[in-house]
Formats: structure tokens, sequence, C-alpha cells
């Protein structure tokens, strides 16, 4: 036993040194970042428990805790139990429709007692990770109509029963790493416009059938805000009106007015970008910004540095995901996008995203520290 946790500790070590410091340290950053705004907001709150500081402090010590355990394993097992992982996570998704609480219209939560978790968010990684066997174990050979079909159907399976919750925004991102991917893999023209009529199919599908009458109501507010001033369009006013008082400098961390005074709702989850904007000011958005970028470049670098395929697409795939829900997320707070319940990656509050994006940094990582060694 001892000789074990030596001999762990040691492979612990060893791969500590070779991680890259500078997407750690964008990382670090972007969760004190969120940990501060989730703080600034609780301190209106009637009776200040700080109970949701204290629920993303425990997800960050349970993805620090993963994050430990993955950094020194060895990344490339993940593609022998591809199947067994996307397997799990799509039965997980099946059986939240059953068994799952409904929380804001959406069937989409467990509730162990006082532990709760999104099988969506999980439904993320093996996505990834299968759609990376996938296209690795394809080669080299040309893109053609199986390829896009077979992909397609590892990605619409769990996008339906996503759709079925309902949670549009979750399918959205699914549906962008798929296309994402598509990219990677160099899909010829006549394939990206067949997917473009399948997505707007889908929409339409979707609008009639599946979305709940809030994400209607959001998508028409998008377009039209006055349509329900102080309904669903309430939230995205008074998030642009958020950004917009920031200035320079803010106006303090738990100063905002519009989150201290609540006129700014889900500002802990949807919004935390327009809390961040009103109350560090311009300043506080370059810095969210730039520690998103950082991460980015680093991934992006370390995909061209790759020296097989699956490494490469599995890097990709977790790029698409930081980068697709922080679009998302700061065109919503900026009236770009529809109200789609994205959270901002490291920031939002919610202990099941923090600790997916966790696991996925600690992939990245892992593949950092061997292709050091």
């Amino acid at each position: 036993m001892a000789t074990s946790l030596q001999n762990y500790l040691s492979r612990l070590s060893r791969h500590v040194r070779g991680m890259d410091w500078a997407l750690l340290l964008a990382v670090f950053g972007l969760v004190l970042l969120g940990l501060a705004a989730i703080y600034s907001v609780e301190l209106s709150q009637d009776a200040a428990e700080f109970v949701h500081v204290k629920k993303q402090i425990a997800a960050l010590l349970l993805g620090v805790g993963v994050f430990l355990f993955v950094v020194p394993s060895n990344y490339r097992l993940f593609q022998n139990y591809a199947l067994i992982l996307y397997l799990v996570c799509l039965s997980l998704l099946i059986g939240v429709l059953m068994f799952g609480e409904t929380v804001r219209g959406a069937t989409g939560w467990y509730v162990l007692g006082p532990v709760s978790f999104q099988p969506v968010e999980f439904i993320k990684i093996a996505l990834i990770i299968g759609l990376s066997t996938y296209f690795a174990r394809r080669g080299k050979r040309a893109f053609d109509l199986r390829t896009f079909f077979e992909s397609g159907v590892i990605t619409f399976l769990p996008i339906l029963f996503v759709l079925m919750q309902p949670d549009f925004g979750s399918a959205s991102i699914l549906l962008g790493i798929w296309a994402f991917f598509l990219l990677y893999a160099g899909i010829p023209w006549r394939y990206v416009m067949a997917l473009a009529c399948t997505g707007t199919g889908l929409f339409v599908l979707g609008w009639n059938f599946f979305f709940a009458d809030y994400q209607r109501a959001r998508i028409l507010t998008f377009l039209d805000p006055s349509i329900d001033p102080l309904g669903e369009g309430y939230n995205v006013t008074q998030a642009i009106i958020a950004v917009g008082s920031g200035r320079w400098l803010g106006s303090g961390l738990g100063f905002g007015t519009q989150s201290q005074l609540k006129f700014l709702p889900e500002s802990q989850t949807d919004f935390i970008f327009a809390v961040v904007a009103e109350e560090l000011g311009f300043v506080g958005v370059m810095l969210l910004l730039g520690a998103f970028v950082l991460v980015l470049y680093r991934l992006f670098r370390q995909a061209r540095q790759a020296t097989d395929d699956f490494t490469a697409y599995l890097l990709l795939g977790i790029a698409t995901v930081f980068f697709l829900q922080f679009f998302v997320n700061v065109g919503m707070n900026l009236g770009l996008f529809p109200v789609t319940g994205i959270g901002l990656p490291f920031v939002s509050y919610g202990g099941s995203s923090l600790v997916v994006m966790l696991i996925l940094f600690a992939i990245a990582q892992s593949i950092a520290t061997r292709n050091r060694s």
C-alpha cells in the first residue's frame, strides 16, 4: 500500500512538473474570478450564508481530486473505453427523464440527498472521446457519406434525449461539437449544406414538438425584446444595462446595482459575465477574455503538436466545448444570442459543469505532460 502510494506520488510529481503552466494559470484565474463573482452576488442575499459559494468550493475540491487522478494517468486509455463511457452517459441521460428532478422547466437533474448532478454535462466528455476515437480510427481516408452518417448517429442519440428534457442550450452545444469535428475532419461543402438543412429541419421539429413555451418565448424575445420587456425580455435588458454600466473599472466587487439590488436575474449562472462587467468594468472583462484566449491558444497549440490523430481530435474537442460555451454565454449577456441557460466555463455557478470542465482540463494537462516527457 505504501509502495503504491509512493509510486503514485512520484508519477504525480513528475507530471505536475511537465504541465502547461500558462494553461493552468489561465484556468486558475477563471475559477477565482468565478468564485469572487458568486461571492459578490451572495452579499445581496437576505441571509448571506454563502451557500452557493460553499457548494462551488465543494465542487472545486472534487474537481481538483479528479484532476490529480487524471493528470498522471494515460489519457490514451480513454480510447479503449470510449464505447463503455458513451453508453453509461447515454443511459444516465435516458434515466434522468424517468427519475430526474425538474428544475426551471427541464427534467435534467439527479438529486441524491444533498448531492445533485446533470448527466448532460458528462455526455460532453463521452461525446468528445467517442468522436475522437471514431475519427482517429477512420484514419486518413477521404471523407464520405458513411463517415457523415455514422458520426451523426453517435451525436444525435444523446441530442434526442437532451431535447426531451427539454434542454435546447445543451443540445446546441452537442450539435456544435459534432459540427466542429466535421470541419476538423475535412467535410466537403456539399455535406455542409446538407448539415445546414438538417439543422434547419431539427429546429423546426424542435419548435413544434420539443421546445417548451419558455424556450419559444426566449427566441422570440431575442428577435424583439420589446415583445415582453417585463417578462422574457427583462433578463437580456438588465444584462445589457449591467454590462454597459461597468465602464473602465466597474463599480467594485459587491457594489453592482444590477446584481446587488436583484435587478439582474440568474446572476450567478447565465448572466455572471454581466456581473463581472458591471463590478470589475472593462479591465475585468479584458482579464476574463484574455484568460479564455490563452486557454484556447494553448489547446490549439498542443493540437498542432500532437503526434497522433486521437490526441489531436481530443484536444480540438476540448477546445471546442470551452469556445462554444464561452461564445454562447457572452453572446447571451450582450443580447446577441437567445438565453439558453449555457454557463460560462469555470466561472458560472454549477457543480456539475465545474467538475466536467476540470476533467476536460485535466485530460489536456495529461496530454501536455506526456508530450513534454
